[in-house]
């Protein structure tokens, strides 16, 4: 759980900084790049999401 925050964290903290370093430079890419970590990160967490609520529920067979 705590590597699961560190990466939350990390994230937020990369998002951060592109987006104060598009404000700086008013370049376009800073933009896409957030696009892209917020959607590399958000379908992330839904797999891991998905993967610990698997191991939560254990089907006998």
């Amino acid at each position: 759980m705590v590597l699961v925050r560190l990466l939350l964290f990390l994230g937020l903290a990369v998002i951060l900084s592109a987006f104060a370093a598009f404000l700086i430079t008013k370049d376009r890419r800073y933009l896409r790049f957030i696009a892209k970590t917020l959607i590399f990160s958000i379908a992330f967490f839904i797999g891991l999401m998905l993967f610990y609520s698997g191991s939560l529920i254990q089907i006998d067979i």
